[in-house]
């Protein structure tokens, strides 16, 4: 695991944990509003994780092209290449990495890495806790919103205290927590209480006591 790699998980397990301090405290605590410019990310390109598949095409050898899985563990095996780590690395830089390998048996081969069955690390996924109707985690995408997420995971449940739900995000190297107004946006059509995602926020959605 690169140093990039240890960062990013660094910061997911600081997020996870303070995910269970909110709720050990009751998650009463109002905070600002989440807005789209809290934690802007640069032009995002996609990061292989375990789950994933990959077409691997290598030009003019058919013969040691091949789709494969990405396993648990974060390494690919593929045709001539053994137990290459690929998770946490774009399509581009596992493609220029294999090509490395595969000199040693092709004259100057041309590797081509598509990804499919997109699923990404842990780090970048979206996690949806609470009372969503199906909370799960789900794959970041580009210009994804809570309006996005709120469809994906078949909105909020009629135990849900949707205006009092936060998002935790990771800012400059710090934990920190955005309230959302889910019910304003699902209930109301209230598109100004519709906001960015980022990659490894968590959004937690509390019961209601009344």
């Amino acid at each position: 695991m690169n140093l990039q790699q240890n960062s990013k998980a660094s910061r997911w397990h600081t997020s996870l944990a303070f995910v269970f301090s909110i709720f050990t405290l009751g998650g009463c605590a109002e905070y600002p509003l989440l807005s789209d410019g809290v934690g802007q990310v640069p032009p995002h390109d996609y990061i292989i994780g375990p789950g994933d598949n990959v077409q691997i095409t290598v030009w003019r050898n058919p013969e040691i092209s091949s789709s494969v899985p990405v396993r648990p563990d974060g390494k690919i095996t593929a045709p001539l290449v053994e137990d290459m780590p690929a998770s946490g690395k774009t399509s581009t830089q596992l493609a220029r990495e294999m090509e490395k390998v595969l000199a040693k048996y092709v004259q100057e081969p041309i590797v081509t890495v598509t990804v499919t069955g997109f699923i990404g690390p842990y780090s970048e996924q979206i996690r949806v806790i609470g009372q969503a109707a199906r909370p799960q985690a789900l794959p970041y995408r580009e210009n994804m919103t809570i309006l996005d997420v709120m469809i994906i995971v078949g909105g909020i449940t009629d135990f849900a205290a949707g205006n009092s739900a936060s998002v935790l995000r990771v800012v400059d190297g710090k934990p920190q927590q955005f309230g959302v107004r889910l019910k304003d946006l699902i209930k109301k059509g209230d598109v100004s209480a519709n906001a960015a995602m980022r990659p490894g926020d968590v959004l937690i959605i509390p019961e209601s006591f009344f």
